[in-house]
């Protein structure tokens, strides 16, 4: 085991400041960073990135900056609202920056630990969400923790760091320690 803090990269949101989606991931954030980790938050701005591009050099220093974090990351946290019933085109967008480390020694998410955050008004659309991102997760080599959070942004509200569902709270914590419990065994 290692002595150095597990770097936990959280990716989600949507460009409308104060999403549902963004403040479940600030929350599983915070909550990695009390169990030690250090943390990166792209919300829904920073991840308002071009169209991905597999052509050489159209990578924007955005883009570049994400890529150099995951690289780095020890563990992923990602969050999406339901558009359409599915992931949303913005974080799927930045998820496919992931092919710029298609030829990395630890490939796309491989050995990373990885936890999911499906956010929508009812109850089927973050469940839709949250297998998408699970998947997403498969498809990347990344290590799904057992824990997925589906939040039904109808019934359940964020603000000030906080979630109304003490529930879903204790979930997103629960899932986030899994995250940086997984990431701390597996630091290299």
């Amino acid at each position: 085991m290692s002595a150095r803090k597990p770097f936990i990269v959280g990716m989600g949101g949507t460009t409308r400041t104060g999403s549902s989606s963004e403040q479940a991931l600030a929350i599983a954030l915070k909550h990695a960073e009390t169990l030690g980790a250090e943390t990166k938050l792209y919300g829904g701005k920073e991840l308002n990135l071009p169209m991905y591009d597999p052509d050489p050099g159209t990578l924007t220093d955005a883009a570049r900056q994400l890529i150099e974090d995951l690289r780095r990351a020890d563990g992923v946290i990602l969050s999406s609202p339901c558009y359409h019933g599915g992931v949303s085109g913005l974080l799927k967008n930045a998820i496919d920056y992931t092919e710029e480390m298609r030829a990395d020694p630890r490939v796309y998410f491989h050995g990373r630990a990885v936890g999911a955050i499906g956010c929508g008004y009812g109850n089927q659309g973050p469940n839709s969400v949250l297998l998408q991102l699970r998947q997403i997760t498969h498809a990347l080599r990344g290590w799904n923790v057992p824990l997925g959070v589906a939040v039904n942004s109808a019934e359940v509200k964020f603000a000030d760091g906080k979630c109304s569902a003490e529930g879903i709270g204790k979930q997103i914590e629960l899932m986030s320690g899994q995250v940086v419990e997984f990431a701390k065994k597996f630091i290299t």
